[in-house]
C-alpha cells in the first residue's frame, strides 16, 4: 500500500474497498455523523470543521474528484429526501448554511433572516457519508490532522492484514477457495502439455521450461524467472504456488489446447514440429479474438492483485492496474478465506483417494 495516498487514486480505493479496513478504521476514530438512511452522513461544514479547513477547501476537493467521492457515497439530496433530513436533522445544519456557502445550496439569503428560515429555503445539501468523510481526508493537503489521520489509516490497514494472515502476503491467493480446487486440476492438464511436447516437438528436454516461458509469456509478459523475481520467490518455490487461481485456470486452458493443436499439426504434417513451428503455432492460438477478454480480465487480476495485497509492480502489466474491488477483499480475506493448509485438513479425504489413484 503506498505511503502517500494523497497522490494515488488505486491506494485510496484498494481502502475504501475493504468493509472491514472501514469499520476497524471507524471504531479507532470514534466518528459517526447522523445516521440517515442507513449510513452515517456528514455535511461539508462537519467535514471542514473535522479536518479544520474551510467550507471552500472541502468544496474545492470535490469539484476535482467528484466522480471518485461519487462512486464511494458522496450525493447531493433534494427534494423529499432533502425534506427528510432537514425534519431529522435541521438543528445540527446551521453551520451549512452560512453566506459564504450559498452558491452550494442555491438559495438567495437575506441578512435579517433566522436560521430556521434560510434551512426552510434549503434547496440542496452536499452530504459525505463515512467512506467519503475519509475519502476526503486521503487527499486533503492543507490539513495537519488530515496527514494525521492518513498515517494512522495505514497503520489500521497493516494491522487488519497482520490479524488475519500474520502480513504474509506472498501465498495469499491461496486463501482463495477457487485455488485449492484449481491445484487438484492443473496437474492433469499439465500432464496432458508435457505428453504433447514429448511426442509431437523435436528438441531435447529443455523445451519443458522454455514453452513453459512461453505460455507465461503470452499470458502474463514474463518468464518464470522474472515472475520469481518480481514476487521475490525463493529457487525452491514454484511461480504457480503463488497464482490467483484465475490466471492458473488460464495457463491450463492454454496447455491443453495448443497440447491439441500440436497434435493436429503432428497429424497433419506426419512428423514432429521444430521449435520454430511450435513458435508459430503458439502465436497463432495466443491471437484468437477467443483469448482477449480472458486475457485482459487475467492481466487485470494479476497486475492489480499483487499492487494491492502484495505491493508489488509487475511493469509490463502497469497499465492493468486498477483498484481491487470489494469481492477480492472477501475472497482472500474475509470470513470465508482460508490458508490452503486448512483447506487441505478440512479435505484430507479427498487427498488420500487421490493418492491412492
Amino acid at each position: 500500500m503506498a505511503n502517500n495516498l494523497t497522490d494515488s487514486a488505486i491506494d485510496r480505493q484498494n481502502i475504501l474497498n475493504n468493509s472491514d479496513f472501514i469499520e476497524n478504521i471507524q471504531k479507532f476514530l470514534g466518528v459517526t455523523g447522523m445516521l440517515y438512511d442507513g449510513e452515517y452522513r456528514f455535511t461539508t461544514a462537519q467535514i471542514a470543521d473535522f479536518y479544520e479547513v474551510s467550507t471552500k477547501t472541502v468544496k474545492r476537493y470535490v469539484e476535482s474528484a467528484e466522480p471518485e467521492l461519487s462512486h464511494n457515497g458522496y450525493c447531493v439530496l433534494k427534494g423529499q429526501k432533502l425534506k427528510e433530513f432537514k425534519q431529522l436533522f435541521g438543528y445540527l445544519i446551521y453551520a451549512d448554511i452560512e453566506a459564504d456557502f450559498e452558491e452550494d445550496i442555491n438559495v438567495p439569503f437575506k441578512k435579517n433572516e433566522s436560521d430556521k428560515q434560510k434551512l426552510s429555503k434549503l434547496r440542496s445539501l452536499a452530504v459525505f457519508n463515512f467512506r467519503t468523510f475519509l475519502n476526503i481526508g486521503m487527499m486533503l493537503t492543507e490539513s495537519e490532522r488530515a496527514k494525521s489521520i492518513r498515517s494512522t489509516i495505514l497503520d489500521i490497514v497493516l494491522d487488519s492484514i497482520n490479524q488475519k494472515i500474520g502480513g504474509q502476503t506472498k501465498f495469499i491467493n491461496q486463501r482463495d477457495e477457487e485455488y485449492f480446487v484449481a491445484i487438484l486440476r492443473e496437474p492433469v492438464y499439465r500432464k496432458e502439455f508435457t505428453s504433447a511436447l514429448s511426442q509431437y516437438l523435436e528438441m531435447g528436454n529443455a523445451k519443458y521450461s522454455i514453452y513453459t516461458d512461453a505460455i507465461y509469456q503470452a499470458i502474463f509478459h514474463e518468464n518464470a524467472t522474472e515472475y520469481k523475481a518480481i514476487l521475490k520467490l525463493e529457487d525452491k518455490e514454484s511461480p504457480r504456488e503463488t497464482m490467483y487461481s484465475e490466471v492458473l485456470k488460464l495457463i491450463a486452458s492454454f496447455e491443453i489446447g495448443i497440447a491439441d493443436a500440436m497434435k493436429d499439426k503432428y497429424e497433419e504434417i506426419g512428423r514432429k514440429l521444430t521449435p520454430n513451428e511450435l513458435n508459430h503455432l503458439i502465436k497463432e492460438f495466443t491471437a484468437h479474438r477467443f483469448w482477449i477478454p480472458q486475457l485482459e480480465d487475467a492481466r487485470i487480476k494479476m497486475a492489480s492483485r499483487d499492487y494491492g495485497f502484495r505491493e508489488v509492480v509487475h511493469s509490463r502489466l502497469e497499465k492493468y492496474i486498477q483498484s481491487i474491488p470489494t469481492s477480492d477483499f472477501q475472497k482472500f480475506l474475509g470470513e470465508n478465506s482460508k490458508s490452503l493448509q486448512e483447506r487441505v485438513d478440512e479435505n484430507i479425504e479427498i487427498f488420500k483417494r487421490l493418492k491412492d489413484r
